[in-house]
């Protein structure tokens, strides 16, 4: 039996966020272009540690700080331990290396600075930028074989940001000694995507691959989260 695949998209929903106003039209050339059937629902992050049953896929969106810190890292987590296709983007990403530090790593205290101004050095996993990103654009390169260059076909691509927040450096190889993998950076460096390779369909991004181009086009990465959706509604 055909299944159309449900996707939470897991924020705090605002028209004032370029790019949660992207999310339905991407659904839609989704459908047209790609033939992929996506039942999207909104899960506010207040919501988010209890309401994901059933999903085939979970895209925690950009607008942190969220209403519900505690939300996003259990949605983060279920979809970790669940097996389930996940896609972080901006905000996501920030989120996705926390909760993998505090519930992979052991390191518990691990945070955000954003979130807890107050946070001892040592334990922020996400630290101001050095140079805020928002509304810059730049290039990516990412690792040759990982899941994002499979996604993507290419080794180098276009980004665009809307962040003052990114990975502390003191912290990424404790994070990559647990398994997480680094694949893509810019031009300096610095690290841009991660994924983990043991986990069906596990990415996450600093840039937000949803503002590419006019919308009308699907960018590779969130067109690979909807074909593994599909993949998992098939095996409900």
């Amino acid at each position: 039996m055909h299944r159309t695949a449900r996707i939470a998209l897991v924020g705090d929903r605002s028209d004032a966020v370029r790019s949660h106003a992207r999310v339905p039209g991407l659904i839609e050339a989704l459908r047209v272009r790609q033939g992929i059937d996506l039942d999207a629902y909104w899960i506010p992050t207040g919501d988010a540690g209890q309401r994901l049953d059933g999903f085939d896929a979970i895209w925690v969106l950009p607008g942190s700080p969220y209403r519900s810190e505690s939300g996003v890292l259990a949605a983060i987590r279920t979809a970790r331990e669940g097996r389930i296709p996940f896609l972080g983007t901006c905000g996501g990403f920030q989120h996705a290396l926390m909760e993998f530090a505090r519930n992979v790593c052991g390191l518990e205290r691990a945070g955000h600075s954003e979130n807890d101004p107050a946070l001892a050095e040592e334990d922020a996993v996400i630290v101001p930028l050095a140079c805020s990103l928002v509304g810059h654009e730049g290039a990516v390169w990412v690792t040759p074989g990982s899941r994002a260059a499979r996604l993507l076909g290419a080794e180098r691509m276009q980004a665009r940001y809307h962040c003052n927040y990114g990975p502390n450096p003191c912290r990424l190889d404790e994070l990559s000694d647990h398994g997480l993998s680094f694949t893509g950076t810019d031009a300096s460096g610095e690290i841009r995507i991660a994924e983990l390779p043991s986990h069906p369909f596990f990415l996450a991004t600093l840039f937000q691959p949803e503002l590419d181009g006019d919308g009308t086009q699907v960018h590779p990465l969130i067109a690979g989260l909807a074909t593994a959706a599909a993949e998992h509604a098939a095996t409900r």
